[in-house]
C-alpha cells in the first residue's frame, strides 16, 4: 500500500472514529472499569468476530454485552444456557399447520444481530454446535430450508471457570471458532466502591443509542485497508508458528507443556484484530504493539496445554509471555 493509499484510510478512520469514543462513553455510564475489556468487545464487533467472555459471578458479563447491545440500534437476543435446551430451541424449527396442510418454519433467536449466550458450557455439546455452525456459516438451515443470518452478526457467549458440575466444556474445535477469548477479573476497591454506589441509586444510569448496524458494516470494509506491512505480518506468523514449534524460537522448554499450538484460523484472528486495535487507536496502520496488543486474547484459548504443563500450573497466558518476550519484534 503507497502512502497516498494510507493518507486516504486515514481520512476514512478519522471521520468514522468519533464513534468508537461515544460507544466507551456510554458504556462507562453503566459499566465501571473493566475498559481493556470493553475495548476488546468493540474490536469483535468492528472486524465480525465472536467474543467467549469467562469470568466467575457476579463480574456485570451479562450487563456488559446487554450495555452494549443496547448502544447499537439493532436486533439483540439472550439465550440462557441449560442441560435441557434443544437445537430447535435456538435456530428454529418447522411446525405443521393442520389448517393450512402444511409446514411452516419458526425461526429461533439466532435470527438477530447480537446473540449473548449465556453460560454456553451448561448446554449439551448438540445444542453449542447449533449455534457454533451459525457463526462459522453465518447461515441456518431448518428443514429443507436454508436461511442467511442478518448482519451484522456477534455472538458474545460467557462462561462460569467455577461450578464445572453439570456443565458441558466447550470442545477446543469450537473454541477455536470465536475470534477472542476474555477473562474478567475483580474489580478494585476504587471500582468496586464505584459499582456499589450506581448501582444502589434509585435509577440506574441508562446509555444512549449512538451507533447503527450500516455504521458498523461500514466500519468491517474499513478494517481490511488498513495497512499491514510485510514484516509485522511476519511477526504475527512467527508468534503462531512459536506455538507449534518452540524449539524453532529457541523456547525448547515449551516443547513440554505445548499439546497443540494455535490453527491457521489463529494467525487471520490476529491480523484481523491487530488492525481492529490500529483503528480504534486512530491510526491506518498496524504497529507490532497492535498485535501484542491482543495476542492474549486471541491465543488463550487456541494453545492446548500437556498433563506437565498443568502439573507445572502453567497457564496458556504464561506461555503466550515467554513467546511475545522470546519472538523477534519487527
Amino acid at each position: 500500500m503507497e502512502s497516498k493509499d494510507i493518507k486516504e484510510v486515514g481520512k476514512l478512520i478519522e471521520k468514522e472514529y468519533p464513534v468508537i469514543k461515544q460507544i466507551q462513553t456510554e458504556v462507562a455510564k453503566v459499566i465501571v472499569g473493566q475498559s481493556e475489556i470493553i475495548e476488546k468487545f468493540i474490536i469483535g464487533l468492528i472486524s465480525g468476530g465472536h467474543v467467549l467472555i469467562e469470568g466467575v459471578p457476579g463480574l456485570a458479563k451479562t450487563l456488559t454485552i446487554k450495555t452494549l447491545s443496547d448502544i447499537i440500534q439493532t436486533k439483540f437476543k439472550r439465550i440462557q444456557f441449560t442441560p435441557d435446551l434443544l437445537p430447535a430451541d435456538i435456530i428454529g424449527t418447522t411446525i405443521y399447520n393442520p389448517q393450512k396442510n402444511e409446514f411452516t418454519t419458526k425461526k429461533g433467536p439466532v435470527f438477530a444481530n447480537l446473540i449473548l449466550a449465556d453460560e454456553i458450557n451448561r448446554a449439551p455439546a448438540k445444542v453449542q454446535s447449533a449455534l457454533l455452525e451459525a457463526m462459522q456459516e453465518h447461515q441456518v438451515t431448518i428443514g429443507d430450508n436454508t436461511f442467511e443470518l442478518e448482519e451484522p452478526f456477534m455472538v458474545m457467549a460467557t462462561q462460569n471457570p467455577l461450578e464445572q458440575e453439570g456443565t458441558y466444556p466447550l470442545p477446543e474445535a469450537q473454541t477455536d471458532r470465536f475470534m477472542m477469548k476474555l477473562k474478567i477479573s475483580y474489580p478494585d476497591k476504587k471500582d468496586e466502591l464505584a459499582i456499589m454506589e450506581r448501582m444502589t441509586q434509585s435509577e440506574v444510569p441508562q446509555p444512549n443509542r449512538v451507533i447503527s448496524p450500516e455504521d458498523i458494516m461500514r466500519i468491517r470494509k474499513l478494517i481490511p485497508q488498513i495497512y499491514m506491512d510485510q514484516k509485522v505480518s511476519q511477526y504475527i506468523v512467527d508468534i503462531v508458528f512459536a506455538t507449534r514449534k518452540p524449539e524453532d524460537y529457541k523456547l525448547e522448554n515449551l516443547k513440554e507443556l505445548i499439546s497443540w499450538g494455535a490453527s491457521p484460523r489463529a494467525t487471520i484472528a490476529m491480523a484481523t484484530a491487530a488492525r481492529a486495535y490500529a483503528f480504534i487507536s486512530g491510526r491506518a496502520f498496524v504497529t507490532p504493539d497492535d498485535v501484542k496488543a491482543i495476542a492474549y486474547e486471541v491465543l488463550r484459548h487456541r494453545i492446548i496445554l500437556t498433563y506437565e504443563a498443568e502439573a507445572e500450573e502453567t497457564s496458556s497466558e504464561d506461555i503466550i509471555k515467554k513467546i511475545l518476550a522470546n519472538v523477534d519484534v519487527p
